[in-house]
């Protein structure tokens, strides 16, 4: 038990005396998380929740122009900024010195359009009913077309989502003229009304349900991704710390002189794995309280902590056990200290792109999809998400536990046979 003790505390007062290495285990998750979470929150309220700023220009020389105008604002998804004595040709140059990502221009012709397609509708529908159309001549109008002009930096998933949600708005302004031209073919006067009223009250309703095991209600934000992605991150960072400490003990020689002391090597080796693993844990303690705590007094969302705590921190452990195994076997094999650094820095960066850090694996092409299954980072996320999430239950996280436990196990074998060759163990 002494030399247990003996050997932690060592181990213990070499973590606390590199300043730079506690940097950045704890100061880096905790930056990572603050800063990240701030500037995705925005991307999630401009997507979710704040009305989409809209630069609309309206030559309409009829009333429609205005009636699609009117029904945007009403819908509360747009906040709209009407500049009519703009002139098409200086839209592009006016939406971007304005600030603004998306414009719409309605064109002179917009009403007179779209009254003669109602009109033509109508006849079409009176004469396969066997009544007699309207017989009026007027001046055939084509279709009308709204010119949807967007910054180059708007997503186009964006710009299709915008479109297809103005798109809908148009086709309530078209049906509800259709109605009201057959209604007047029909000599039925203002009867059109009590149909269009029908008709908007009788759409079918969407309800939004999540998708849960204990039918929990949280919603992914900001937050509920950015503080276990990221803290993830910094946990598998160690590589830099723990590994490039590995490789100095190597090569100045502290591990053979290990063998001469009444110690196993093992010994030794477990502690370094204890102390990393403890401060693994601490990581996930401070960042975690950072999501809890703290950022709701930003104004951000509040991390919701999961019911099964047991659950929670058997994922915490795993995921630390894999983020010190991987920094030990960077350790055994790299040859220096910088390229324990290098490799161990840009093989996690590479993991965390592939396995869900950066941008959730869901947006990735296919193959990219398969590609994340072999990153750890990829099964360590999938852990919190299937806990802060989905409600998971342990027989969900099988998957995660099998897989990361053949890490762990890969890992330590290759250390172990690394440190064998050199005979050092």
């Amino acid at each position: 038990m002494f030399k247990i003790f003996s050997s932690l505390r060592k181990e213990f007062l070499l973590l606390i005396n590199d300043k730079t290495g506690l940097a950045l285990l704890f100061l880096m998750p905790l930056l990572l998380v603050f800063i990240i979470t701030i500037i995705q929150d925005s991307a999630y309220k401009m997507v979710n929740e704040n009305q989409i700023a809209l630069l609309v220009v309206n030559k309409d020389a009829g009333k429609e122009g205005g009636k699609l105008v009117n029904t945007l604002k009403k819908s509360g998804l747009f906040k709209i900024d009407s500049q009519d004595q703009i002139e098409q040709s200086a839209l592009k140059k006016e939406l971007l010195a304005r600030g603004k990502l998306i414009a719409l221009f309605i064109p002179p012709t917009f009403s007179a359009g779209l009254e003669s397609n109602a009109q033509d509708v109508s006849n079409i529908l009176m004469q396969d009913l066997g009544l007699e159309s309207d017989s009026t001549t007027r001046e055939k109008v084509d279709m009308p077309r709204l010119a949807f002009y967007h910054d180059p930096v708007l997503q186009e998933n964006y710009s299709q989502s915008v479109m297809g949600i103005i798109q809908s708005y148009m086709g309530m302004i078209e049906n509800s003229l259709m109605i009201d031209r057959m209604y007047a073919s029909m000599d039925l006067g203002n009867k059109s009304e009590v149909l269009k009223e029908k008709m908007i009250s009788n759409r079918v309703k969407i309800d939004p349900i999540v998708a849960s095991n204990n039918n929990s209600t949280v919603l992914p934000n900001s937050t509920q991704h950015n503080v276990p992605a990221w803290t993830i991150f910094a946990m598998f960072f160690m590589v830099v710390s723990l590994g490039s400490n590995i490789v100095k003990e190597r090569i100045n020689g502290s591990f053979l002189r290990l063998k001469t002391m009444p110690t196993t090597f093992m010994l030794v080796m477990f502690s370094k794995m204890a102390i990393y693993v403890m401060v693994a844990v601490l990581q996930v303690a401070l960042t975690f309280s950072m999501g809890i705590w703290i950022l709701p007094r930003l104004g951000l969302p509040q991390l919701t902590v999961p019911e099964n705590l047991i659950a929670l921190l058997a994922v915490t452990f795993v995921s630390s056990m894999a983020a010190v195994s991987y920094a030990l076997m960077i350790g055994a094999f790299a040859r220096t200290e910088q390229q324990a650094n290098g490799f161990g820095a840009i093989s996690i960066i590479i993991f965390g792109a592939i396995g869900g850090i950066l941008v959730p694996t869901f947006v990735m092409p296919a193959f990219m999809q398969t590609a994340s299954n072999f990153s750890p980072l990829h099964w360590c996320l999938e852990g919190f998400y299937v806990l802060f999430l989905k409600g998971g239950s342990w027989r969900e996280l099988g998957l995660v536990f099998s897989f990361l436990g053949i890490f762990i196990l890969i890992c330590q074998l290759a250390t172990y046979f690394k440190l064998r060759i050199e005979r050092i163990l």
